[in-house]
């Protein structure tokens, strides 16, 4: 993937609410492993510990070891119920493929060199039958594609390169016969106990194909990690058009499908009033395993996050990311196996944390990491230069052209223009990045399906 590294700063402040980290997904293991103390019994403002903000990459690696660190699920569900989860355990085939010899073609199947005669119209022989009658020497009778190859034949011939002799009774073949041809041996695709594929593995349509072939009738996979989403702010409309100080909520809108399109179960969308007591009563009555809310994230008179997370004793993971834009997210453990990310409020920050903290956290959660599923940072080329933050790194909207990518337009952090045309983001280090020089590039979910022209720089 062309990773850039760094060293990491550690984050620092007062214990459990926010805890030192090293660099390594190792390290983090070890951090995010450790017990949550028990939640307090309501919510209760406090001073915010200082703290220093996490570089990008040590964000994503802590994100990466607190999925890891969670316990791990799996269940048992029918094939039609299967699609999108991923294999709890690898997939053995539980009979031969094909588990009989069977015709590859329609045509004649035959015994010895010919010509052969042709056994009468009645003893076809058609897919779904019992075993047929063996073939004598110089012997051939019609089959169908699938149907199970008698005993003693020895090759297939098909029915554009036979010529039948019906005065004589006699079957021609009008190109040399090899012995075996078109004919699928038992056990050409696998056998009985074989691995077909690994654990981890997303269970596309294919694989369910596969499965079925294979005698599998249900399958163990893990479960989509259940989310549950908290939107929060008294200034948001669910509909209609923005007045008198009130604006349209964006992310509602939007999260859940696109948590649905990472692997997970959106078990809810609420919209919540800034106010601590419902947000803590809400945190903490949610049985999702991932919590992510949205805004509240700072310091302000109605940011409410911090301090409801340090009243439930929760573990601070990560407080603040060094990136542009979306610096005020969070990830926190709530309780074993149980996460919080915190987003921030402006769209485009939003969507900055959401593919910084929430997506590492979900792939791991939903075992999608290193399986079918699994995606990362990969680097291209920039068409046009990009400027960078000084200190910190840019998430920036992008579209692939050829072997390049281009950054657009209206990439502001309450700006979803930019975003809606790309199909990726490039991860800009500070100090920016030449035309031509590769970038790291995270792909969005819809990215394969294409994106529009707009918003060129």
């Amino acid at each position: 993937m062309g990773r850039r590294e760094g060293r990491a700063q550690p984050v620092t402040g007062a214990e459990p609410f926010v805890s030192p980290v090293d660099d390594g997904v190792e390290e983090a293991l070890a951090l995010v492993s450790a017990p949550v103390p028990a939640p307090a019994p309501g919510p209760a403002p406090g001073p915010r510990p200082h703290h220093r903000a996490a570089p990008w990459h040590r964000a994503r690696d802590i994100a990466v070891a607190a999925g890891r660190a969670a316990p791990r699920r799996s269940h048992r569900v029918p094939l039609a119920q299967a699609l999108g989860e991923t294999l709890a355990v690898p997939l053995a085939a539980l009979t031969d493929l094909p588990s009989f010899d069977t015709s590859a073609m329609d045509g004649w199947v035959v015994a010895g060199p010919g010509p052969w005669r042709i056994r009468g119209a009645a003893d076809g022989i058609l897919a779904g039958r019992a075993a047929p009658v063996p073939l004598a020497d110089g012997e051939a009778v019609r089959i169908a594609t699938g149907a199970r190859i008698p005993a003693e034949a020895t090759a297939v011939l098909r029915s554009e390169h036979a010529r039948a002799d019906e005065a004589k009774g006699l079957l021609h073949a009008e190109r040399e016969v090899v012995t075996g041809q078109d004919i699928r041996p038992r056990g050409q695709e696998c056998r009985s106990g074989d691995q077909l594929l690994p654990a981890a593995t997303l269970v596309t349509p294919a694989v369910l194909g596969l499965a079925a072939a294979a005698g599998y009738d249900e399958l163990a996979t893990v479960p989509r990690p259940r989310v549950e989403i908290f939107v929060l702010g008294d200034e948001l409309l669910a509909e209609g058009l923005p007045h008198e100080g009130l604006i349209r909520d964006a992310l509602g809108p939007m999260l859940g499908p696109w948590l649905r399109m990472l692997g997970a179960e959106v078990i809810a969308t609420r919209r919540l009033k800034d106010d601590a007591e419902a947000l803590f009563a809400a945190v903490t009555g949610s049985e999702a395993d991932l919590v992510m809310t949205t805004g509240g994230t700072a310091a302000g008179p109605v940011d409410h996050v911090h301090p409801v997370l340090r009243t439930m004793g929760a573990e601070l993971l990560v407080d603040g990311v060094a990136v542009r834009p979306g610096h005020p997210m969070l990830l926190a453990r709530i309780a074993a196996g149980k996460h919080l990310v915190g987003l921030p409020g402006n769209p485009l920050a939003a969507v900055s944390a959401l593919l910084t903290l929430a997506e590492p956290l979900l792939r791991e959660l939903a075992g999608w990491a290193g399986g079918a599923g699994a995606t990362g940072p990969y680097t291209a080329a920039l068409r046009d230069e990009v400027h960078g933050h000084p200190y910190d790194t840019r998430l920036v909207p992008v579209v692939h052209r050829g072997d390049r990518v281009v950054p657009l337009h209206y990439n502001g952090p309450a700006m979803l223009r930019g975003i809606a045309a790309a199909d990726g983001l490039a991860v800009v280090p500070p100090g920016g990045v030449r035309a031509g020089q590769e970038v790291e590039v995270l792909d969005l979910p819809w990215g394969q399906l294409g994106a529009g022209e707009g918003c060129f720089t």
